[in-house]
């Protein structure tokens, strides 16, 4: 009997019905053990050795592994086709080995499809485990387990509040901090641009301004609103003619196929999908065997794949849609992901696959793919140049226009940036026609700084420096979220002042280790042993050696030292130039104190240098007023009791006060209410909260809504619902509150957080149910209505299939309800003998 190891249970299941009798094919479901993590799991003082340890939650699994491979007599590694389905492969033979049950043969195969045609011929041609994947595995492993397990704990001492410091997540958050840098020192510029609407055979077209007296002009050459209406004058009293018309051809090829990062970006762009969640889905399509291997730096197809694009090309359109010959690409990447496959699908007869999301994807990936093999588009651009009688003023008009479009039929690439005036239409003019005037307008405009990064910009710069690898990218985005490192809003990155401190601190002390340089430098060198070109021990050796003494000799320094540091370093970003000579350190309170950085229990803050005699105190962060504690601000006096109602900073931000003294009453300013609009009425409503919506229907007892340390919720006899706004709190009524307190109830009232699915997975492939991803008070699980699984450590939320959550819903029925027998005991009581 031949033992087959793949990864999924769906995969496992698809290639078990293709290989037939005489197979048993299992899934490790991912990695089955790694470095523990606590000190000392890689011993730099003994080559690098690790103690590698297994996921608890996968005994199950390597139990049903080994138990199999004591009864077969060949192993066959059929993980994924990259670095990590090596080391997967290469974890469970060490496994095995260990526990003496690995079968005298040891085969690896690897396939780019999930098809019965890509498993047939990978198991005719079988290999070795590849050690230099594997070296290349335990060589990052081993980096970025030294890099968070050596510079974590610096950052908890010495900079409080901070969560954690990667090898390549800290260099893309530089990224994302260094771009709003360049967004504050911007300074914006005015300009005008004038521009005319003219009329010829019927269509109307524009055409902007480019001489004016004698003078070219660039964009920014008009500055104030006088020299623009002077100019809009000038157009409007002249009368413009044709004086030359230049039309030149132009040919769009169209893009190469997917590749990791490519897709993530058009993902992005098109379906407003995010890095994780778009791996999440195209991982499943490729369980499927709805297309190819996702993991990927290749831009090239198969023959066969290629043979087949062309072919429904011309099923499609016709042959004009076909290029003479076929079309080839080559990758940008130097070591583009162990030479895969482009992303494609595995049949192109094949126009849709699946519903809802997956269907999108797949849809834009076959799109992409057989774009690819088709004729490049063919244009005409055309630029007319209109003069005054005078040949001072010029106008002048540029456009496009499809003469046949090729691939554009099928699919058109996304694009970051706005549409530019070429891509319009213009009417078919000629030299000495003088078109119809319909209006002239000068308008304002202000240059704009460079825009942050959504998940597509930053993707693509940082395959654009080499920072990390696509197949790394969805993990990196994910964990800087996770950490309130970053904020995305309105899907831009919006560093966070805990991401911006990491930065500041990490750029002064270990300047060398988040520049993009050595981060791309170090990538580079890991490819190398990938590629069998580089030791991996070697290139540990290297950057250990100087990474350990750096760290070492910034714990030895005092916390003021590095408070001091910092406040030097990050001067421009909180005391900026206020453009009227004055000093930005200047406090605002006393007049005399000067303003500094200081390190808190709480985190860093700026405070005046003059304490205890001047209490002034703002949070970290650019200074406004709203952020800075210049002592209680007065709002007014309540009505009632005529006490004042104060509003105040505190550590956990501002609050109001009714009256003064321990016993006085007071509420939190919530995030969405900015400090700037507290006034009276406000303090008051927030003051007067829990407001009572009313006695509950059923039971007759109080229905509450009110702000805690979660947010808005609704309370009625111990049971809470969650609210989705501050506003809610004051405006839900009677029939809202007692439908939301029933939705929380759903389920016997387990937990009383919301009760709204994570995701929805699908219909259980056995029982139909449906099945949702939950967020429990334990952490995610899966629910099929009646039985509920808690996802392992292991398994990532954003990357759950529907085979691996009926997987464990099925698991956990078979074990059947916990036995409430089992209540711990109480413990004995003392002083009895």
């Amino acid at each position: 009997m031949k033992l087959v190891i793949v990864e999924s249970p769906a995969k496992a299941k698809t290639i078990e019905k293709y290989l037939g009798i005489g197979h048993r094919v299992l899934a490790s479901y991912g990695h089955v053990r790694d470095l523990p993590p606590k000190d000392g799991s890689v011993d730099p003082d003994d080559g690098f050795a690790m103690i590698w340890e297994n996921y608890a939650d996968k005994a199950r699994q390597l139990k049903a592994i080994t138990d199999e491979a004591k009864k077969a007599d060949t192993l066959i590694l059929a993980t994924d086709p990259d670095r990590e389905g090596e080391a997967i492969s290469w974890h469970v033979r060490e496994v095995l080995a260990k526990k003496k049950a690995l079968p005298q043969h040891v085969e690896r195969i690897t396939f780019n499809a999930i098809t019965k045609s890509a498993v047939t011929e990978a198991m005719a041609h079988p290999r070795q485990l590849d050690d230099d994947l594997v070296d290349a595995y335990r060589a990052r492993r081993a980096l970025d387990y030294l890099v968070g397990f050596t510079l974590s704990p610096v950052l908890w001492r010495k900079l409080p509040g901070a969560k954690s410091a990667g090898r390549v997540q800290s260099v893309a958050l530089r990224l994302i901090v260094d771009r709003e840098r360049e967004i504050e020192l911007f300074r914006t510029q005015e300009y005008w641009s004038v521009t005319a609407t003219l009329e010829a055979d019927g269509t109307e077209f524009l055409a902007r301004l480019v001489r004016y007296n004698g003078e070219k002009l660039e964009r920014l050459s008009i500055g104030d609103e006088g020299t623009a209406l002077a100019a809009k004058k000038a157009v409007e009293e002249g009368r413009f003619g044709v004086v030359s018309v230049e039309t030149r051809p132009l040919t769009r090829n169209p893009p190469p196929p997917f590749t990791t990062s490519t897709l993530q970006q058009e993902a992005a762009r098109k379906l407003g999908f995010s890095a994780s969640q778009t791996m999440r889905v195209a991982q499943s399509l490729y369980e499927d065997g709805a297309i190819t291997y996702m993991r990927t730096d290749g831009v090239q197809m198969a023959p066969e794949a290629i043979s087949a694009a062309r072919k429904a090309v011309a099923d499609r359109y016709d042959a004009g849609y076909v290029p003479d010959k076929p079309r080839h690409y080559e990758t940008k990447a130097k070591n583009a992901q162990e030479a895969h496959e482009a992303i494609r699908p595995t049949d192109f007869s094949r126009d849709r696959a699946g519903s809802g999301d997956h269907a999108r994807l797949y849809e834009l990936i076959w799109k992409r793919a057989l774009a690819s093999q088709m004729a490049s588009a063919r244009l005409e651009r055309t630029t007319a140049e209109l003069a005054d009688a005078t040949g001072q003023h010029a106008l002048r008009a540029t456009g496009q226009v499809v003469l046949f479009p090729g691939f554009l039929a099928l699919y058109e690439e996304g694009r970051d940036d706005a549409e530019d005036e070429d891509s319009r239409r213009l009417p078919r003019l000629r030299e000495g026609d003088t078109p119809a005037k319909k209006g002239v307008q000068a308008e304002q405009h202000f240059t704009q700084p460079p825009p942050r990064y959504s998940e597509a910009s930053l993707v693509k710069k940082m395959e654009e420096l080499g920072i990390g690898r696509p197949s790394t990218y969805a993990s990196i985005l994910q964990t800087l979220k996770d950490r309130d490192y970053v904020l995305l809003e309105k899907n831009r990155f919006i560093p966070q002042e805990s991401g911006r401190l990491v930065t500041a601190f990490l750029e002064r002390f270990f300047e060398r280790y988040v520049s993009y340089d050595f981060t791309a430098h170090l990538e580079d060198e890991l490819d190398d042993i990938s590629g069998g070109r580089a030791n991996w021990q070697a290139v540990l050796e290297e950057f250990w050696r100087d990474f350990k003494p750096k760290t070492a000799e910034v714990l030895e320094q005092k916390p003021s030292e590095i408070t001091a540091a910092l406040d030097d370093f990050l001067a421009p970003f909180l005391f900026p130039d206020k453009g009227d000579g004055s000093d930005p350190r200047l406090c605002p309170l006393c007049g005399t104190g000067r303003l500094g950085l200081r390190g808190g229990k709480f985190g860093a803050f700026v405070a005046c240098s003059n304490y205890p005699e001047c209490k002034y105190t703002r949070r970290f962060g650019q200074g406004d007023e709203t952020s800075a504690d210049s002592g209680p601000r007065v709002l007014g006096q309540d009505p009632e009791t005529g006490q004042d109602v104060t509003l105040r900073a505190g550590r956990f931000g501002p609050y109001f006060q009714l009256g003064d003294g321990k016993e006085a009453k007071r509420a939190s300013l919530p995030k969405d209410v900015p400090a700037a609009d507290a006034d009276l009425e406000i303090a008051l409503r927030f003051l007067s909260l829990p407001r009572t919506v009313g006695d509950h229907p059923e039971t007759g007892k109080p229905i509450t809504a009110s702000i805690g340390r979660y947010g808005p919720y609704l309370a009625h006899d111990g049971k809470f619902a969650k609210l989705a706004s501050t506003a809610e709190v004051f405006e839900v009524g009677m029939n809202t509150a007692v439908a939301k307190l029933a939705d929380a109830a759903n389920g016997g009232g387990r937990r009383a957080g919301s009760r709204e699915p994570l995701k929805l997975l699908g219909p259980h492939p056995r029982t139909e149910a449906e099945i949702k991803l939950m967020d429990g008070r334990f952490g995610p699980y899966v629910t099929d209505g009646t039985t509920n699984a808690t996802l392992p450590k292991s398994l990532a939320p954003d990357q759950l299939t529907l085979e691996e959550a009926a997987q464990l819903i099925d698991e956990r029925a078979a074990k059947g309800p916990a036995k409430k027998g089992r209540a711990r005991r109480a413990p004995a009581k003392r002083g009895k003998k």
